[in-house]
C-alpha cells in the first residue's frame, strides 16, 4: 500500500529545493520564466502521477520508452516531414525522459521542436515547386497512407516523391468534388477549368497547413510532450494545459457548442470520441465514433485542412452561431471519405433524456423498449434542492408506463451510451434484480468498496433484453455487466462492449507549487488521472475486455479496433474475488437454444444481412491502405461507398439520410421538424437489431 502523506511530503520537500536551484538559475545557465515553468511541470508529473495513478507502474527506462513512442507519435505521426536520421537523433533520448523529468530537464521537446521546424520549411518549399510544375494526373502510380507501413524517408528526395505523389491525390481528389458540385449546381465548365481550380485549391489550402504549422510555439511541443509522459500510464491519464483546462467541464458533459460532439486530439488527428444525444450531430445521423475529421468549411466556403492543428483550433473552427452551415470532410474508418453538412444547433434537452415506446412483436406480442442515452444526474441542481431529473427516476416511469400497456418483454438499448452517473448506473441496475450488489470499486491502495441495491422491489421481472455496441462504456457497462452475472438478461450486439472499466480525477497543478516558495508561475493546467478500477460482481474487470455479448449480431464496425484493448499502453483485464449475490431466480435462460434461433433468423434477415455483408467489404477497405492515383480508381471508390450506404439505407432509417439529402437549414425550421418523436418511432421499427431482439424476447416467453 501506497503512503500517500509520505510521498507528498517527500514531493514537496524536493519541489522546494529543486525550484529553489531554479530560481537562482544554478541549473544549466540562465533560466528563463517558461523555462522555470516546464522544469517544475515536469518535475511535478514524474511524482504526482507515480503517487496517484491506479497502476503499480513508476518512472523508469521502460515507462520512458514508452512515452517516447507516443510523443515521437504525435509529433510526426503520418511521416510526412522528419527523416529517419532526425528520428534517429531524437532516439537517443527515448531512455532518459524519467530522468529528465526527475531533474526538471527537459532536452527531448526542444530538440524535436528545432527539427520539425526545419523539416517543415523544406517541405513546404517542396509542395510549392511540386503544385507549380505539371502533373501527370494520367500516370499510374499509387502509395501508402497507413502510417504503420510507412518507413521515414532517407532522405530529402525520398521525401520529395512521398509529397508529390500525396499533393497529386489531393488534386485528383478536389477534381472529383468539382465534378460533384458542378452537378449539384447544374453548370457546365471545362476540363482545363476543373483541373486548374482542383489545383488552386489543392495550393490555397496547403498554404493555410504550413501556415498553421509555422504558429506552434516551444510551449505547444512541450504540452504535447507532458500529455505524452502521462499517457505512457494509461489512455485515460492526460496532461491538460491551461487552455484545455477552459473546455473540460464542457467535454466532461458531454457537450461541444455547435455540432454536438466530443473531439480528441489523436496522433495529429481530430478523432469523434463520441455524439451526443439531442444534438445536431445526433439527429443529422452521418458523423459517428471513429471519424476522423480531415477539413471543415462554412457553407460556400473553402475547407481548410485541420490534420496537425491542436484541438483547440479545429473546435474554434467548428463551432459557430445556432442555424448556420458547417461542412466536415471526414473519413471514415474503412478508409471512406465523405463529406457531411451540419447545421449547428443547440442540444435539444428532450432527445437526452430516456425515450420509451411499445412496439409490436412477431405475433402481435407487446414489448417494451426503452432507450438510455447516458447514466445523467444533476448533481449539482439537487444539492441546491432543485427538482432535477435522473435517469432512474425516468427509467423507472417508462417501465410503469409500458406494464400499463401488458407488456410481455423489455429491450433496454445501451448501445452508444458512454456512461454518466455511476450511481444511475447502480440503481437502473436495481430496477430489474432484487437488492444485492451489482459493482465493484478497487483504488491504488487495493481498498474495495461494494456498491449495490439495496431496494428489494423488481419493477420489472418479465424477458429482458440488453442491447450494447462498441460504444457502449464505463456506467452502461457496469449494468450491462451486472444483468448478465444475475443472469436477469440476455446482452445481444457486437462481440463486446468498449471496455472502460476506470474512474478518473481532475488534479489542479496550480494547488500543488510549495506555498513557500516565492517565484508566481504561470497557470499550470491540470493532471486527469486513473484512481479507480470497475470489477464485477462475479470478480472480472470490465476494462479492456468490457462485456461479451451472449448472442453477437453483425456489425458495421466488427472489423473497427475500436475499444481498450486497441488502445496504447491500456491497464489490463483482471479479477478480484467474487461477492455473494443471488441469481435471478426465474426460470434459467437456454442461452444455446437461442443463440441458435438467432442465427437462423440473422441468416434470413435482409437488414442484418446487408450489415454484414457491407462490414466485410469494409474491413476489405480499410486493409487496403494503398491509394490507387488513378482518376477512375478513385472515383469507382467513391461510387461503391455511396452505393453500400444507400443499400444499408434501404433496412436500416439511421443510414437513410445520406439518400435523402441530409438536413439543410430550410428543413430544419420547416414543419418537417414538428415531430421528432415520429422520426424516433420509425427509426426504432426500422431497426434490425431491434427486430431480432424482439424475436429473442418472444424465445424467452417461450421458455417461461
Amino acid at each position: 500500500m501506497k503512503n500517500r502523506l509520505s510521498v507528498m511530503y517527500c514531493f514537496f520537500l524536493s519541489a522546494f529545493l529543486l525550484l529553489s536551484a531554479v530560481s537562482s538559475g544554478l541549473a544549466n545557465g540562465p533560466i528563463t520564466d517558461d523555462m522555470a515553468r516546464n522544469r517544475m511541470l515536469g518535475y511535478m508529473i514524474s511524482k504526482v502521477i507515480p503517487s496517484m495513478h491506479f497502476s503499480d507502474k513508476v518512472m523508469d527506462d521502460s515507462l520512458s520508452r514508452a512515452a517516447f513512442d507516443l510523443y515521437l507519435k504525435q509529433l510526426d505521426f503520418q511521416k510526412r516531414f522528419l527523416l529517419q536520421q532526425d528520428v534517429d537523433v531524437l532516439t537517443t533520448y527515448a531512455h532518459l525522459i524519467d530522468d529528465e523529468l526527475l531533474r526538471g530537464s527537459e532536452a527531448l521537446p526542444q530538440k524535436g521542436f528545432e527539427l520539425l521546424n526545419v523539416r517543415i520549411q523544406q517541405v513546404e518549399k517542396m509542395a510549392a515547386e511540386i503544385l507549380a510544375a505539371e502533373i501527370d494526373v494520367t500516370r499510374q502510380e499509387s502509395y501508402e497512407t497507413d502510417p504503420a507501413k510507412l518507413t521515414y524517408a532517407m532522405d530529402l528526395p525520398g521525401l520529395r516523391e512521398y509529397w508529390r505523389k500525396m499533393l497529386k491525390g489531393q488534386v485528383l481528389s478536389k477534381y472529383l468534388d468539382a465534378l460533384a458540385d458542378q452537378e449539384v449546381a447544374k453548370e457546365k465548365k471545362s476540363e482545363d477549368l476543373l483541373w486548374q481550380e482542383a489545383r488552386e485549391r489543392v495550393a490555397k489550402q496547403n498554404k493555410q497547413f504550413f501556415h498553421r504549422l509555422h504558429q506552434e510555439t516551444v510551449q505547444d511541443h512541450f504540452d504535447r510532450y507532458f500529455d505524452a509522459a502521462t499517457r505512457a500510464f494509461d489512455p485515460h491519464t492526460n496532461y491538460m494545459p491551461p487552455d484545455n483546462k477552459e473546455d473540460f467541464d464542457m467535454r466532461m458533459r458531454g457537450s461541444l457548442e455547435g455540432i454536438g460532439a466530443v473531439l480528441r486530439e489523436e496522433d495529429g488527428y481530430i478523432k469523434v470520441v463520441s455524439i451526443i444525444p439531442g444534438s445536431a450531430s445526433a439527429r443529422q445521423g452521418q458523423l459517428e465514433v471513429e471519424d476522423i475529421i480531415l477539413e471543415v468549411a462554412q457553407k460556400n466556403g473553402d475547407s481548410v485542412e485541420i490534420t496537425d492543428m491542436r484541438l483547440r483550433d479545429a473546435v474554434r473552427l467548428i463551432r459557430g452561431p445556432k442555424g448556420t452551415e458547417v461542412r466536415l470532410t471526414v473519413k471514415k474508418p474503412d478508409g471512406v471519405k465523405v463529406l457531411i453538412p451540419l447545421i449547428r444547433d443547440v442540444v435539444q434537452i428532450e432527445e437526452t433524456f430516456v425515450k420509451s415506446v411499445l412496439l409490436d412483436g412477431p405475433d402481435g406480442e407487446k414489448i417494451g423498449y426503452i432507450m438510455i442515452p447516458s447514466f445523467y444526474r444533476d448533481f449539482e441542481g439537487a444539492k441546491n434542492g432543485k427538482n432535477v431529473r435522473n435517469s432512474t427516476d425516468d427509467t423507472r416511469k417508462a417501465i410503469e408506463e409500458l406494464k400499463k400497456a401488458g407488456i410481455t418483454g423489455m429491450i433496454l438499448d445501451l448501445r452508444n451510451n458512454g456512461g454518466g452517473s455511476l450511481m444511475d448506473a447502480v440503481d437502473t441496475t436495481g430496477l430489474f434484480i432484487k437488492s444485492g450488489p451489482v459493482v465493484q470499486v478497487k483504488n491504488s491502495a487495493g481498498v474495495k468498496r461494494i456498491l449495490g441495491d439495496e431496494d428489494p422491489e423488481i419493477v420489472f421481472d418479465g424477458p429482458l433484453v440488453v442491447l450494447v455496441n462498441q460504444f457502449s462504456a464505463s456506467a452502461s457497462e457496469i449494468v450491462a455487466a451486472a444483468l448478465q452475472d444475475y443472469e436477469r438478461a440476455v446482452i445481444i450486439g457486437g462481440r463486446h462492449t468498449h471496455g472502460k472499466g476506470t474512474v478518473q480525477t481532475l488534479v489542479d497543478m496550480n494547488e500543488n507549487i510549495p506555498a513557500l516558495h516565492l517565484r508566481t508561475y504561470q497557470d499550470l493546467g491540470a493532471l486527469k488521472v486513473t484512481i479507480q478500477k470497475f470489477y464485477r460482481v462475479s470478480g472480472g474487470s470490465t476494462q479492456y475486455k468490457g462485456v461479451e455479448s451472449d448472442i453477437v449480431l453483425p456489425s458495421l464496425f466488427q472489423y473497427l479496433k475500436s475499444g481498450e484493448q486497441y488502445s496504447d499502453h491500456s491497464l489490463p483485464w483482471d479479477q478480484v474475488e467474487s461477492v455473494p449475490f443471488v441469481r435471478y431466480s426465474g426460470k434459467k435462460i437456454d442461452l444455446e437454444r437461442l443463440m441458435a434461433a438467432s442465427q437462423l433468423r440473422v441468416k434470413s434477415d435482409p437488414g442484418l444481412q446487408a450489415i454484414a455483408d457491407e462490414a466485410k467489404k469494409a474491413e476489405e477497405r480499410s486493409n487496403d491502405t494503398v491509394v490507387s492515383l488513378q482518376l477512375s480508381d478513385m472515383k469507382k471508390k467513391r461510387e461503391e461507398a455511396d452505393l453500400a450506404r444507400k443499400k444499408i439505407g434501404a433496412h436500416y432509417r439511421k443510414y437513410r439520410v445520406e439518400q435523402e439529402g441530409g438536413m439543410d437549414e430550410e428543413a430544419e425550421n420547416s414543419e418537417v421538424k414538428a415531430d421528432d418523436r415520429l422520426k424516433w418511432l420509425e427509426e426504432v421499427k426500422d431497426d434490425p437489431y431491434v427486430r431480432e431482439a424482439t424475436w429473442v424476447l418472444v424465445d424467452m416467453e417461450g421458455e417461461r
